[in-house]
């Protein structure tokens, strides 16, 4: 075969510009639910923890699908998968959309979270259709676009929900999704498969998402519906079993789903460490603020609908996004430990600060912009680390290990921040009490707080 015809068909300003605005209709409708989660726990019933694990569901999905993107868009072709992709993503948003309660909502969220995979396989496909420095803008498009769409649908979110119906802000970026999947297919060009050099690792995939799913429900149902111990027990134990099975699964497999032998590296296991410590504290932080701007006026909330809080939560989308663009650029001038140590402080103070200070709109603002940044800079920083301190073969397998880290602790921290304001709930009101987010905000600043002990305690992986 000539060399012309083995050279792969470029894509067109047409097609990359397709991608761009099918990240931007992801961006919109992954970012929807964080101002409306208050709308949408009132008019479903439901209380805090079983709010938080409708954005915890697409997280769980995320996290499974993330590492396995690559592979399948290897074994199938990229575009191939890529549009398959958002057929599921698409029937999932639909779902939601009608959902007519909370399990099918739930149901919706966990078919949506396969988005996770998009960007990955469209990075496969800018790299396999452009040239290297057009690669490295396509991508930069790819992401800004995304990154902007978490911004529009911050924004929307209120609009939707309510003057139409919280259905709606699913529906709307859906059918975006929908259009620009066809237009994808349409004119990018088709990538040949490659045989992979091993499978996937499905029984890893399973017993990870199994494990995060019953550590989810199980510190929903703990603090909701008061388990005994012995019950309580019992989810321990189950979460205990799965996590032990995936991690012995993982040894095994010829191609793991997460290379755990990865984390033998002292870089690796101190950035997993670091990265789950900041993004739970992040995640209970980002988790309690709209909760109380959806809380009444007449007590010590602010009572706002879902448009005030998706304009009050935007400065902290912008600054989360501008700090994930600066945060290696930061570790190369002052050093990652410094870098690490700022932001912990910087998280830990505000977390501490809140549980005091949080009469005025403007006081959670600024908490949730400087979380943001102390939260984006040390994430992206660790991820560059860990992305500099292994082979570049291992590069792929490194950043992965991070990214499922990342959204693990994310998850996490949203969840504990929902279990703490169901367990502390006014008997007058049926609303959590205002010790419930004092203690909430305390508990998210002494997780920080660990971040400096594990800072301390690995000090060498820790120097730029």
């Amino acid at each position: 075969m000539s060399e012309a015809a083995a050279a792969p068909v470029r894509a067109g300003r047409w097609s990359i510009g397709a991608l761009g605005v099918l990240a931007l209709a992801l961006g919109t409708l992954q970012s929807v639910l964080e101002p409306a989660l208050p709308q949408l726990q009132r008019e479903l019933g439901v209380s805090p923890a079983e709010g938080a694990l409708i954005g915890n569901t697409l997280l769980i999905t995320g996290a499974v699908v993330a590492p396995v993107a690559g592979k399948l868009g290897d074994r199938s072709g990229g575009k191939r998968v890529l549009v398959r992709l958002m057929a599921v993503v698409s029937a999932g948003g639909l779902l939601a959309g009608l959902a007519p309660n909370l399990p099918v909502l739930l149901l919706g969220q966990v078919l949506q979270g396969v988005m996770v995979g998009a960007l990955p396989l469209s990075f496969i496909l800018v790299r396999k259709h452009l040239t290297a420095a057009e690669s490295r803008l396509a991508i930069g498009l790819v992401m800004a676009l995304f990154t902007g769409g978490g911004m529009v649908g911050t924004l929307i979110a209120g609009p939707l929900a309510e003057g139409l119906s919280w259905h709606w802000m699913f529906v709307l970026p859906t059918f975006a999704i929908i259009v620009t999947t066809v237009v994808v297919a349409r004119l990018l060009p088709h990538d040949p498969p490659v045989r992979p050099e091993s499978g996937i690792d499905w029984p890893g995939v399973v017993l990870l998402s199994g494990t995060l799913l019953v550590f989810m429900l199980g510190l929903v149902r703990v603090t909701g519906a008061g388990l005994s111990p012995l019950a309580a027990g019992a989810v321990a134990a189950a979460v205990a079993a799965l996590a032990t099975g995936w991690v012995v699964v993982e040894r095994r497999a010829a191609a793991p789903m997460v290379d755990l032998r990865m984390l033998a590296r002292p870089a690796m296991w101190h950035a997993c460490v670091l990265t789950l410590v900041v993004t739970a504290g992040f995640g209970m932080v980002t988790f309690l603020l709209p909760q109380l701007f959806a809380l009444p006026a007449d007590g010590y909330g602010f009572g706002f609908g879902t448009t005030d809080i998706g304009l009050l939560l935007l400065p902290g989308a912008v600054a989360g996004a501008v700090s994930d663009s600066v945060g290696g650029i930061a570790a190369r001038r002052f050093g990652l430990r410094a870098v690490l140590v700022v932001g912990a402080l910087v998280t830990m103070a505000t977390a501490i600060a809140l549980a005091a200070l949080h009469t005025a709109a403007w006081q959670l603002v600024l908490a949730k912009v400087l979380t943001a940044i102390a939260a984006g800079v040390g994430n992206t920083a660790l991820l560059t680390r860990a992305a500099t301190a292994v082979e570049t073969e291992d590069t792929g397998i490194a950043t992965g290990l991070l990214m499922v880290t990342r959204v693990i602790g994310i998850a996490v921290g949203v969840q504990v921040g929902g279990a703490l304001l169901d367990a502390d709930v006014d008997p007058a009101t049926g609303l959590p009490a205002e010790s419930a987010f004092v203690t909430g905000f305390v508990v998210a600043g002494l997780v920080a707080a660990s971040a400096l002990l594990v800072i301390r305690f690995t000090k060498k992986g820790t120097h730029a």
